[in-house]
């Protein structure tokens, strides 16, 4: 299988204390995970990691054949391209329309505007808002926009997702729409996807493997053993 994440034996150290030790898993071209913890557990700082937000302090780390440990500053952008990210709060630029939010992101990656324009349509019609380009993130309910932050992250093709608590800021049943969503594009686009979630009823409904983040410790739990 081909190796997307591979973490062995990996620190993060923050203002000089060690919020991951010893961390040790490997996460393959389409598979899907989830991350799970208490909150100050190091999964946050695990997953900034992970598109080089953190820097990994000791051990070998590779993500999208990025050697984490010997990442230039200059390389970061290259990297996040081949990563898509799925924040809970969003992250759109609220005064843009869909269309210009989805745009900035091509233009940045030096898409020509009517390649560009033709993605835009691709990854809309793809989450089910082909209609909403014009609008403002504002005048969407909270799934719509969740949507709009999926489809931003599909706009490079990348084959890595990271999905931090995608789901925390909506509904249950907006939360299974998404989490559909997600599983489809894992599905269809052989998309590998590590997933953040205190949502335990959606794993429970949709059950994948499972990190879990504790005393800064990473470990895969087996089965669903959440006390």
């Amino acid at each position: 299988m081909e190796s997307i994440i591979n973490y062995n034996h990996v620190n993060i150290d923050i203002n000089g204390s060690t919020v991951i030790a010893d961390a040790s898993f490997a996460l393959n071209k389409g598979e899907f995970i989830y991350l799970v913890g208490k909150t100050g557990s190091g999964k946050s700082s695990l997953i900034k990691s992970l598109y080089g937000a953190h820097r990994i302090s000791t051990g070998v780390a590779t993500v999208c054949d990025y050697n984490l440990s010997e990442l230039k500053a200059a390389e970061i952008p290259y990297l996040r391209r081949k990563i898509g990210i799925v924040f809970q709060d969003f992250q759109l630029l609220p005064d843009q329309s869909v269309l210009q939010n989805l745009w900035l992101v091509l233009k940045a990656t030096g898409w020509e505007k009517e390649a560009a324009e033709k993605r835009i349509d691709e990854v809309l019609n793809e989450v089910g808002l082909g209609h909403i380009k014009a609008k403002h993130p504002m005048q969407l309910s909270g799934g719509e926009q969740q949507r709009v932050v999926i489809a931003r992250a599909l706009l490079n093709n990348p084959p890595l997702i990271l999905a931090d608590e995608p789901t925390g800021n909506l509904d249950p049943e907006t939360s299974n729409e998404v989490m559909q969503l997600l599983l489809k594009i894992n599905r269809e686009h052989n998309t590998a996807i590590l997933m953040a979630t205190h949502n335990y009823q959606l794993i429970e409904r949709y059950p994948a493997r499972i990190l879990k983040c504790e005393n800064s410790m990473l470990t895969e739990e087996k089965g669903l053993l959440f006390k």
